[in-house]
């Protein structure tokens, strides 16, 4: 089941950051994938968005897999495949 469209824009404008890059790469990631993200990837969208801009970044660019204190939640399969579409250039 695909994300709604309030779903959708609250994402949007739940992932204007402070950090310009990571901006980028998150409007890049909508203009992509936003039609055909699932419920499942607005969660893990949700939980990326709720880290501040620094985590998020060195996740964006692979220079973390993980994120201190928030381990379990970044070992899921649809974590990793969210976050492996956010990583693509």
């Amino acid at each position: 089941m695909t994300l709604g469209n309030a779903e959708l824009y609250r994402l949007k404008s739940d992932a204007r950051r402070g950090l310009l890059e990571n901006d980028l790469i998150l409007q890049r990631f909508f203009e992509c994938y936003g039609a055909q993200l699932s419920v499942e990837d607005g969660k893990v969208l949700s939980q990326l968005l709720a880290l501040d801009d620094n985590d998020l970044m060195d996740l964006l660019i692979g220079r973390k897999d993980l994120v201190a204190g928030h381990e379990g939640e970044m070992s899921s399969d649809s974590f990793r495949q969210v976050l492996q579409r956010l990583r693509e250039k």
